[in-house]
């Protein structure tokens, strides 16, 4: 631990020569919360071991709430797992480092940095695996901030960097092209949807209801949050549409159903050593051949070398005799009839209809090229003309769930769940 005045930080053997501490506004503010930060100091110091043992020890006591105030025998019983030795070791760190207070009555309690201490651990360690701790803990953070009316830019400038930070890393995964790293990605969009509704909540609560009382530098944040907050809303189109090209350049391996998806998902599940297994014996070196020209190709070479007839033959350089050119030979022309059954059927949609049920019919190459169809639905971004463009503009969107549902008919086995819609 340091004490002392903010001096004793010897702070001037970081800085270059002729600037203190309180030029940099940013690291002043830090040197003035010097207690709060050595609360933090004193509770992460040490060894991996210990510092788990003292946030326990810490949690637990603080965890009692209708009796604050432990004896050190009711703490000794509590902890009896933990060598006695230790946990007056860890007890005695805590005190001396004002997380705990030991009172005139020989009881042990939380001071308040402890508490302090407590609550911000707690409120990291409650977000589940599915969803970003740092998001959900900025969101929460900035929640708690609106009601007491004390948000500042700066809490803001880090929800606005995470969402910033969100977004390049969605856009990495999608420009990727790996069909594994869109699907994580898609997950963990959908796990921390809550934490994106909840931070637009908060905005709007604060930009409408305290328009008055928003300094210039909160509105200016607050306002690029919103944006980045819409860029985050599509980027799940962008997930399907990059989902839907993979799928149309998906091979299946032969009338088994089994896609070059699915194996590659099962190799992915394996350990190294089976599938360095699975590769022994597989692979073989190829042979190394030797051609050796034996009677019959050295005469052949000797021919066209020695044979005048054979030289002309292959110096002759004039052009065929002419031929008259076919009369009235039609263009090849796309087959668009499926297209265009498929755009008749969506005009007899009255509200929604299950997708599989346009998507299914013949066989599996048909079932994709109608679905990549579908998903064109709605799609402004799409520069089409013609029975394409007819099928574009139609009033429906293809709203497709995370799980599937099982066909097992047309060479399909599985297909995404959802449904198109007409717009209201």
């Amino acid at each position: 631990m340091l004490h002392g005045a903010a001096q004793d930080l010897h702070l001037h053997e970081f800085l270059t020569p002729g600037v203190e501490p309180d030029d940099v506004p940013a690291l002043w503010s830090l040197v003035r919360a010097r207690s709060l930060v050595d609360t933090f100091i004193a509770l992460f110091r040490g060894g991996e071991e210990e510092v788990f043992i003292r946030l326990h020890v810490l949690r637990e006591i603080g965890a009692r709430a209708d009796h604050p105030r432990w004896l050190p025998e009711e703490l000794r019983r509590h902890f009896s797992y933990i060598e006695t030795i230790k946990l007056e070791t860890v007890l005695k760190r805590l005190r001396e480092n004002g997380l705990m207070v030991f009172g005139e009555d020989n009881t042990y309690q939380l001071s308040d940095a402890g508490r302090n201490a407590v609550a911000a651990v707690s409120a990291l360690l409650r977000f589940g695996e599915s969803e970003d701790a740092e998001l959900g803990f900025l969101t929460t953070q900035l929640a708690g901030m609106q009601a007491t009316g004390t948000i500042t830019p700066e809490m803001l400038q880090h929800l606005l960097a995470k969402l910033n930070a969100l977004t390049a890393s969605f856009e990495d995964a999608i420009a990727s092209g790996s069909e594994f790293r869109i699907l994580d990605a898609r997950s963990r969009l959908s796990g921390n949807m809550r934490w994106l509704e909840k931070g637009t909540q908060i905005l709007r609560g604060l930009l409408a209801d305290n328009e008055d009382e928003v300094t210039p530098d909160v509105a200016r944040v607050a306002h690029s949050i919103g944006l980045a907050q819409s860029r985050l809303a599509r980027v799940d189109a962008a997930f399907q549409r990059a989902l839907n090209k993979i799928e149309s350049q998906r091979v299946t391996l032969g009338a088994s159903g089994v896609s070059s998806s699915d194996a590659a998902a099962w190799l992915r599940g394996l350990d190294t050593h089976r599938i360095a297994a699975l590769a022994d014996g597989a692979l073989g070196a190829g042979p190394r051949t030797q051609f050796v020209a034996g009677g019959h190709e050295l005469l052949d070479r000797a021919e066209s070398v020695l044979s005048e007839e054979v030289r002309q033959r292959e110096a002759d350089t004039s052009l065929p005799p002419a031929e008259a050119a076919p009369i009235d030979q039609a263009g090849e022309s796309e087959d668009l009839s499926l297209l265009v059954r498929l755009t008749e059927k969506l005009a007899d949609i009255p509200q929604a209809t299950p997708a599989h049920k346009l998507v299914l019919g013949g066989n599996f190459g048909l079932a994709s090229y109608r679905l990549s169809l579908l998903s064109l639905l709605g799609n402004e971004e799409a520069q089409a003309e013609g029975p394409v463009a007819d099928l574009t503009q139609l009033p429906y969107d293809l709203m497709l769930e995370s799980h599937l549902i099982e066909v097992m008919e047309d060479e399909v086995s599985h297909i995404s769940a959802g449904e198109v819609v007409r717009r209201v």
